[in-house]
């Protein structure tokens, strides 16, 4: 399997994963929970449906973890102000302060993964990441978010699907 694609884009996401989650760890955060924190903050107040698309998870799981993060006071949700039986979901001041630590410690581990690779390497491994995610993406399709530019070292932005969520 040594030299297939999926094969080794697996097993770098295995290692990638096991390492954020002992650094996440470190802050009381799972790498699904770490996810909503980082997709809330990129953009401000999402609904349970919007934040499970974003998060790559199932809204039953979205439900799960928004409980767990709003009895933490790590979120807050209210009412949409036009659609009354949405719930919009936003992070508090405590949960503001801890994306911020944990995007340092995810930071330092896209660091370390990432130490051989010259800065266009990585904007190149960006880019091509996008392209295969692209390649397999139904266009148009409501489950994935609109693509971003990739930016250098973007320690925070949720990227790789684990078996309990997604990381930002």
């Amino acid at each position: 399997m040594e030299g297939r694609v999926g094969y080794e884009l697996k097993r770098a996401q295995q290692a990638f994963c096991l390492v954020v989650d002992e650094a996440l760890r470190q802050v009381g955060l799972t790498t699904a929970q770490y996810a909503v924190l980082a997709m809330l903050e990129d953009a401000g107040a999402l609904s349970g449906a919007e934040l499970a698309r974003r998060c790559f998870v199932t809204p039953q799981t979205m439900n799960q973890l928004v409980a767990s993060l709003e009895a933490r006071a790590l979120i807050q949700r209210a009412a949409h102000p036009s659609h009354g039986r949405i719930l919009q979901t936003r992070l508090s001041e405590h949960g503001r302060m801890l994306v911020t630590h944990a995007h340092e410690r995810v930071g330092a581990v896209e660091t370390r993964m990432t130490a051989e690779l010259s800065e266009p390497e990585q904007h190149e491994l960006i880019r091509l990441l996008d392209a295969c995610a692209s390649a397999l993406t139904p266009t148009g399709s409501a489950e994935h978010p609109r693509r971003r530019p990739a930016t250098p070292t973007a320690a925070g932005n949720p990227a790789t699907k684990q078996d309990q969520g997604s990381l930002p």
